[in-house]
């Protein structure tokens, strides 16, 4: 046997990667060379540290006088449930190519990127690249959505209630585009996919579509879904990055365009101000709408019956988004009184109450039985925390924060039991 003598050792031809890719080593004047020797970032496992990463510097210093690259980035290990690490002798390697056929090569992405945190070593699971592909289906889900509305042609005033959810979009992604992009510079890849994750699929699907869609068998204005369709190019470029099909994809189909207008060398969103107040009015609008929606399934009424909303607005919280309360909690009539009306159910946002009248749709025994249940409870669960708070020895040698977060659950305690019995109160 005899060794070719044109045969390069496997990590010794590795080394010579950064230059011997157009061919500096030979011809260090190659324009091509030059222009992309030395780059940025090297991405690879911390297994082949020295094999590979060292020998390239070491090289690169030799032939050229300077390093190939300015920084490492250290992947983690895709292990099996068992910990052992992928290989081809084991055999232990899922196969890419199904993976891809069953989930899609933008859902096999997702799925790996989630969970792998900058660094850390990913237990490869299969339902991984499930949560990936209905990552995906969600935003084509929404694209078809918005493709569906009938466009007006006349015309139609813009919804108040469309443009206050259009004005805090752009607010909100501006937020979140900039923990993105701090994300992004520190190499923390999967936290800038997770805040993407949660912005398409909490704050657009969930929340702005709810907001802006047409009521059922009427048309859209033409301003609001034109700027709904803006947002919705925003959120593909953020994800292109992490999406590459299916954003392309569903780019194209938005309008006709032309090669040069591709995705893939579209201009990437830029940082710009927002009204964080806008953002914090909006979180108490949330939480006024789930309150709602929760005494709408507790007490079984349907979504499709018109209530009336009553506030006492005690902390003076901003109303800018009243319009929305009336059209995603579907309220006839919405009103700020200054006592508590009688036959009402009613919950606590800060310290606002908020009334719903029941119009004889609850069966005042039972909801009165449920409410004392609650109460006795409450009042419960208020005495052992003040004896606990109580206790001298546990406030001093308690953490601080321990102590500040059963403070916190007194407080809480005790104002939902101002709220139970004031709603006792209302239905006696």
């Amino acid at each position: 046997m005899k060794q070719d003598e044109d045969a390069l050792d496997t990590w010794f031809s590795s080394w010579l990667w950064p230059m011997s890719v157009f061919d500096g080593v030979n011809n260090p004047e190659n324009e091509e060379f030059k222009y992309y020797y030395p780059t940025n970032d090297l991405v690879t496992g911390p297994d082949i540290l020295f094999f590979w990463v060292a020998r390239m510097i070491i090289s690169g210093y030799e032939y050229t006088g300077e390093a190939p690259f300015k920084n490492v980035y250290l992947t983690g290990l895709v292990r099996d449930k068992q910990r052992r690490k992928m290989s081809k002798s084991l055999g232990n390697s899922p196969d890419a190519l199904k993976l891809i056929s069953d989930y899609g090569a933008d859902g096999v992405r997702v799925g790996l990127l989630l969970s792998s945190a900058a660094g850390n070593d990913l237990m490869f699971d299969e339902d991984l690249c499930k949560q990936g592909k209905s990552f995906v289906n969600k935003i084509w889900n929404a694209f078809r959505l918005i493709k569906g509305w009938e466009v007006t042609a006349e015309e139609k005033t813009q919804p108040e209630a469309a443009a206050k959810a259009i004005a805090w979009y752009k607010d909100k992604f501006q937020s979140v585009l900039v923990s993105i992009d701090s994300n992004f510079e520190k190499y923390r890849l999967s936290d800038s996919l997770m805040s993407i994750y949660k912005l398409v699929w909490d704050d657009f699907c969930s929340w702005l579509l709810e907001m802006v869609k047409p009521t059922y068998g009427e048309s859209i204005d033409l301003k609001t879904f034109g700027e709904v369709i803006g947002l919705l190019e925003d959120n593909l470029r953020l994800l292109h990055p992490f999406i590459p099909f299916a954003s392309e994809e569903i780019w194209q189909n938005i309008t006709d365009r032309s090669s040069a207008e591709a995705l893939i060398i579209n201009t990437y969103p830029k940082q710009v101000d927002f009204n964080s107040q806008l953002l914090e009015n909006f979180e108490i609008a949330k939480e006024i709408i789930s309150g709602i929606r929760t005494i709408r399934k507790d007490k079984n009424i349907s979504f499709k019956e018109t209530i009336d909303l009553q506030i006492i607005n005690n902390e003076s919280v901003s109303t800018d988004f009243d319009c929305v309360i009336e059209k995603l909690g579907n309220i006839e009539s919405l009103s700020y009184v200054k006592e508590s009306p009688e036959g009402a159910l009613s919950f606590r946002v800060k310290s606002n109450e908020y009334f719903v009248p029941l119009k004889g749709a609850v069966n005042l025994e039972e909801e009165l039985s449920k409410l004392r249940e609650e109460l006795a409870y409450t009042e419960g669960f208020l005495k052992s925390v003040s004896k606990k708070l109580s206790n001298e020895r546990f406030v001093a040698n308690a953490p601080e924060q321990v102590v500040a977060t059963e403070r916190k659950k007194m407080e809480d305690a005790q104002a939902k039991i101002e709220t139970l019995k004031a709603g006792i109160s209302a239905l006696s």
